[in-house]
């Protein structure tokens, strides 16, 4: 039996007075003078009725939101307690270790007849429990109780001693406190001395105390207000449903069911959405509904567009006769607003048997109803011309025709809007037999002007010649085969054009043969119908074909074309796209300052255009982040940041999908120092393979994906030995609908293991040959095995902060040079480092050094410990100075400055000779 849908509706009939009691049901009354029955108010705070259960259900609700907010509050207050007693430790421990005086007293022969008088009155001027001075072995110099003077201070001071502050929290003989420890300086930074000051909590708390009778007594008045409230609420509850409680209710609810299912007459409710809200079983049998017909909209229920468009309408109707399947059916109608209900209608159904004399003019209606219903739902299943032609071809072939061909202009086919005079391209064919002497698939076809389909190209109107012997217009196309198709058995002929608005996409031509009947005019309707629907599916088609070719023509000119040159990395990669739409996967290579390379690779969420672009518009970021020489965390932090304001600031219009977020991985290589820094945004991790041939998924913290914002990306160190291979996808290599992350993991990790010591081209061969990839989404995929700058390629010299050094440093260079056979380069390089040297010494300070690369560029770095980056300037003619980097950029090809954890690095490349 089905069900009603959702909740009874247990509202009296509108058409007499109260409605009778199912069953011995308690009766409403009239008793408050409001329609309320006797005894409502008592009833409502019950639990017998479903009035009192609900009351009861949010009184119960109103006192657990009043416990959660006392505890809540007093929580609150024991956080700032603390908070507060922190702050004033801290405050009170700083501001007395900083104090003129405090340093050189602590070397006062008796520091505590000098500190201890100072110290009790910041004390009580702070209003802590004590400050307490001591030196470096912890021995106290001051304490609120003498007797504690020259005792050993209880708590933690060891990173006091090293420069920093100590916060603890303990339980000391004053009971619960907080200290803090803060170090004494002398005028050159050593640390000579301590600084405790604590407070107990209880001292700065005592704010729960004072609000607690205040948040009780508006959690009294917030309890009697809902109280209230829910009382109203019960009563009105309690008026519509007459008194009756659950049970009751369950019961007139069954027996209204039993009835409506009982009847020999459909019976359907429609709301004013259109959806199906109630079908009882004759209605399901008549109209064939399927099971879950309830809730989902008329017009989706598989009837004919007749009997859904009446049911979907609403409109009044008596006694309709309507053709349903097999069936027809005498259908009446009335909304059920008219006197103030709900949006919707009644719709009551009955079989007409006694209309069985129409059945035959009705059977050939139904067939062809039934085959525009499939047209409906057959065509356009693809986003494929060419296949949305071939479904108009098949679904015609035998029902309507006996052969179909459907001609397309060649623009068409490639997602361009139509040429008129240009050549058609025969898209589809379709036949009872393959023998037939039509034009073959694939042929190019120019139709003479007297043909009907030229004719229908140029009026777009349909044409219909009944019999193919008698037209010679048709016969001028092509004597010989028009011959041959007539001798064939091929009779009557339908060309329809497609058209799609105001374009003319190429026609339509349905051929009969064994059916001895020639077309008419209301085979040409039907020809007319079909071809209709299924113009508009090609031209979606089209339509589909060139956004998608522009869209992978905008990624494919979005991705890197060509790798650049370094020495760090021996680099293979594979961009597979996705077999519908387009993603926004990407990948690049960028060379870094000190012969370090940067790997990327990155994923869009979502698909089309707007991916793309966004795909576009984050490898450019990455390129402008990347030239500053970001830390991995850093550089995707800002990342997070740009992705952020493109989803807040663009927001899609007609409703288009926006782009939500992205995933990102980002991988700087040092060759010199073989060391790998990795940190990703909500990536998948990368694969290493060791040169054993041993493969693993390195542990990278994995950060938030691009655009929620909210936590800081961290970085893992990898040392990677030579010859190493490290390898990054994307989601579509390793994931798909049969099988889960996981599993791809490990068909990636078993893959790897089957390359052993193959190059990065061959690993990424062997890679996809053995992952099942037909991808959904696009896949990306990089192999980079790792170089290593030797010994003989690196030179290192630490300078000392004396400008006579710089001779030496030159010396040292020039010698270095010889070795390396880079002579031409001598001049030029002692000239820059020169430079560099001579500013690290004067601007900067120590430890200042210098580095030299030999690679497929000779770079010459002067590192130091300030953060002050030089610009390059033009300098006055009456300037002493102010051209040492205006030689240094003119003198290399690249030059810039990188931030170290310790400072800068300045660096210069020049090309070898």
């Amino acid at each position: 039996m089905v069900r009603l849908p959702g909740r009874p509706d247990t509202r009296a009939p509108r058409t007499s007075g109260l409605p009778r009691a199912p069953f011995g049901a308690r009766h409403p009354g009239a008793g408050n003078g409001d329609g309320t029955p006797p005894g409502a108010l008592r009833s409502a705070t019950t639990g017998r009725s479903l009035a009192g259960q609900v009351f009861l259900l949010q009184v119960v609700i109103v006192l657990l939101l009043v416990v959660a907010a006392v505890v809540a509050q007093v929580l609150q207050v024991r956080h700032d307690s603390e908070l507060e007693a922190r702050n004033r430790s801290l405050s009170a421990a700083g501001a007395f270790a900083n104090a003129p005086g405090t340093a050189a007293a602590l070397r006062a022969p008796d520091p505590t007849a000098v500190l201890q008088p100072s110290a009790e009155a910041a004390r009580k001027a702070t209003k802590v429990d004590f400050i307490v001075v001591m030196n470096t072995e912890g021995i106290r110099y001051t304490h609120p109780d003498p007797d504690r003077i020259g005792k050993k201070f209880v708590g933690t001071i060891g990173p006091a001693l090293h420069g920093d502050t100590v916060v603890e929290e303990l339980t000391g003989t004053i009971g619960p406190l907080v200290q803090v420890v803060v170090p004494v300086r002398d005028s050159g930074g050593r640390v000579v001395g301590l600084v405790s000051a604590g407070i107990t909590t209880a001292h700065v708390g005592g704010a729960a105390d004072q609000q607690l009778p205040l948040l009780l007594a508006a959690a009294a008045a917030a309890l009697a207000l809902a109280t209230a409230g829910t009382a109203l609420v019960s009563r009105r509850l309690l008026r519509q449903t007459h008194g009756l409680g659950p049970y009751e209710m369950t019961r007139m609810y069954e027996h209204h069911d039993a009835v409506l299912h009982a009847v020999r007459e459909g019976v359907l409710i429609v709301g004013g959405d259109g959806r199906l809200l109630l079908a009882n079983d004759e209605a399901h049998r008549l109209l064939d509904l399927p099971e879950d017909a309830e809730t989902r909209n008329v017009l989706d229920l598989g009837l004919d567009d007749e009997t859904a468009g009446l049911l979907a309408s609403g409109r009044v109707a008596t006694d309709e006769v309507h053709l349903v399947k097999d069936r027809l059916l005498a259908i009446n109608q009335r909304p059920t607003d008219l006197r103030g209900g709900p949006p919707g209608s009644v719709t009551t159904l009955r079989d007409s048997t006694e209309l069985r004399a129409l059945s035959g003019r009705a059977e050939v209606a139904r067939e062809r109803l039934n085959m525009l219903y499939d047209a409906g739902v057959g065509i356009g299943t693809s986003l494929d011309v060419g296949r949305t032609a071939e479904e108009l071809a098949e679904l015609a072939v035998p029902r309507f025709a006996d052969y179909v061909t459907v001609d397309l202009f060649e623009p068409v086919l490639k997602g361009e809007e139509p040429k008129p005079g240009t050549e058609l391209r025969r898209a589809a064919s379709s036949g009872i037999r393959k023998d037939a002497p039509l034009y073959p698939l694939d042929e190019r076809i120019r139709f003479v002007p007297t043909s009907p389909q030229a004719r229908s190209l140029a009026t777009g109107q349909s044409v219909v010649e009944p019999d193919l012997r008698e037209a010679p217009g048709w016969q001028a196309q092509d004597l010989e085969r028009t011959e041959q198709i007539v001798d064939y058995g091929i009779h009557s002929l339908i060309t329809v054009p497609l058209r799609a608005g105001s374009l003319v996409l190429g026609v339509a031509n349905f051929w009969r043969s064994e059916k001895p009947q020639p077309f008419d005019s209301e085979d040409l309707a039907l020809a007319d119908e079909l071809v209709a629907r299924a113009a508009v599916s090609i031209d979606n088609a089209r339509r589909y074909t060139r956004e998608h070719s522009m869209a992978v023509t905008l990624q494919r000119s979005l991705l890197p074309r060509t790798l650049p040159a370094q020495d760090a990395l021996e680099i293979a990669y594979r961009y597979l796209p996705a077999q519908s739409g387009v993603g926004g996967d990407w990948f690049d290579v960028l060379p870094l300052p000190g012969a370090r390379v940067a790997l990327v690779v990155g994923d869009v969420v979502g698909h089309g255009l707007h991916a793309a672009a966004t795909m576009g518009r984050l490898r450019t970021a990455v390129h402008n982040f990347s030239a500053l020489d970001l830390p991995p965390d850093e550089l995707l932090g800002l990342l997070d940041e740009l992705v952020a304001r493109l989803d807040q600031d663009e927001t899609p219009e007609d409703g288009a999908a926006a782009v939500t977020g992205a995933t990102c991985l980002y991988a700087v290589y040092d060759p010199a120092s073989r060391r790998c820094t990795i940190a990703r945004a909500g990536h998948l991790p990368p694969a290493l393979v060791s040169p054993d041939g041993s493969v693993e998924f390195p542990d990278v913290p994995a950060g938030p994906p691009l655009g929620l914002g909210g936590l800081p990306f961290e970085t893992a160190d990898l040392v990677l030995p030579e010859g190493s291979r490290l390898v990054l996808y994307t989601d579509g290599l390793v994931e798909d609908r049969e099988r889960d992350i996981d599993e791809g993991l490990e068909l990636l990790r078993d893959a790897l293991r089957h390359a052993p010591g193959a190059s990065p081209e061959e690993t990424c061969r062997v890679v996809l040959d053995r992952l099942p990839v037909r991808p959904a989404d696009d896949v990306a995929l990089i192999v980079a095995e790792t170089r290593v700058l030797g010994a003989d390629q690196v030179a290192r010299w630490e300078v000392p902060a004396d400008p006579a050094a710089v001779s030496e440093v030159r010396a040292e260079v020039t010698r270095r040079l010889a070795e390396w056979d880079l002579e031409e380069l001598t001049f030029t390089t002692e000239l820059i480092l020169s430079e560099l040297v001579t500013n690290a010494i004067r601007y900067g300070r120590g430890p200042i050094g210098v580095r030299l690369l030999r690679g497929r560029s000779l770079i010459c770095e002067v590192s130091d410990g300030t953060t002050t980056s030089p610009h390059l300037r033009y300098a006055a003619s009456t300037d002493e100075g102010g051209r040492g980097l205006f030689l240094v950029a003119q003198l290399s090809d690249r030059w810039g400055t990188r931030y170290t954890p310790t400072g800068k690095i300045i660096w210069a490349e020049q090309p070898l000779p």
